[in-house]
């Protein structure tokens, strides 16, 4: 049987899945294998991507902005915009809403997700990128503050190194991309466990997902994550928590938490949001 190549097998995925929504965990690999910026690439369409970067998380949004528009050129991309919104009425801009008529990919990059959310939020020219993510038609990433603004109920910010209490974590309105999750990033980098128990103990309908850096939590079709990158994705899950003090503690008191279920997969491994399944790398092949 005639081997794929990396980038013939990330194509042939896509062309089988309707979503292609990359949460990355902040400080993914820009200089070496990029793997996860070659993933988003290759799933926008590679050399015939239309791609779009928005990066009004960043305080210095021409330097970041200018930094990926250069990584997306070595790869070969030949038409590329730098939405540049520093303002909430640069989002009515008719220039962006016509390129996004015919855009494939939208990445959004790091800084701070409160700035990135007064920005974007309820506009229109957010609710076409998140209706067009949700319905496969374009690649859309979140790196760092970008991945944290994925969720409804963000992570906002916080502290770390604790044990959990509610007073650990910062929680705001995100853009609703994937409303059923609350996302921390850095993870396991800076320690940030308790503060994502912290986050689902006030929101035990969501699913807790800390990503580390240099990884990335890719949704595919169907429900799926797979998980690409050189950390690791935790999921903490409470559909089957029986008990949590936190409606009766104090903001900074210890909370207890029984029955939460908690996944740490790795590179290539796959989780089914719907039946909460995960299956190991090797068996995913």
């Amino acid at each position: 049987m005639q081997q794929l190549t990396s980038q013939a097998l990330e194509q042939m995925i896509h062309q089988q899945t309707k979503t292609s929504i990359l949460v990355i965990g902040g400080a993914e690999d820009k200089v070496h294998g990029r793997e996860i910026l070659q993933t988003f690439f290759n799933r926008a369409g590679g050399e015939n991507a239309q791609l779009a970067i928005v990066p009004s998380a960043s305080r210095e949004p021409a330097i970041q902005g200018e930094r990926y528009q250069r990584i997306f050129e070595e790869m070969g991309v030949k038409t590329l915009k730098v939405f540049d919104i520093r303002e909430r009425h640069h989002c009515e801009e008719p220039q962006w809403h016509s390129y996004l008529e015919e855009c494939t990919g939208v990445f959004m990059t790091g800084g701070d997700q409160l700035r990135l959310y007064s920005l974007l939020a309820d506009t229109p020219l957010m609710e076409k990128i998140r209706t067009a993510a949700r319905a496969g038609k374009i690649a859309l990433a979140g790196t760092s503050a970008g991945a944290a603004v994925m969720s409804h109920h963000m992570i906002a910010g916080g502290g770390s190194g604790e044990s959990p209490n509610r007073s650990l974590v910062d929680m705001a309105t995100g853009l609703d991309i994937l409303p059923d999750l609350v996302v921390d990033q850095h993870f396991h980098n800076r320690n940030r466990f308790s503060r994502l128990i912290s986050a689902i103990a006030t929101h035990p309908d969501k699913m807790g997902i800390g990503i580390d850096e240099d990884t990335c939590a890719l949704f595919e079709g169907g429900g799926k994550l797979r998980v690409i990158g050189k950390g690791t994705v935790t999921i903490v899950d409470p559909r089957e928590l029986s008990y949590t003090n936190a409606p009766s503690v104090g903001a900074t008191d210890p909370l207890s938490l029984f029955g939460l279920r908690v996944h740490v997969l790795s590179h290539g491994d796959t989780y089914d949001m719907e039946t909460r399944t995960a299956t190991p790398a090797a068996a995913s092949l």
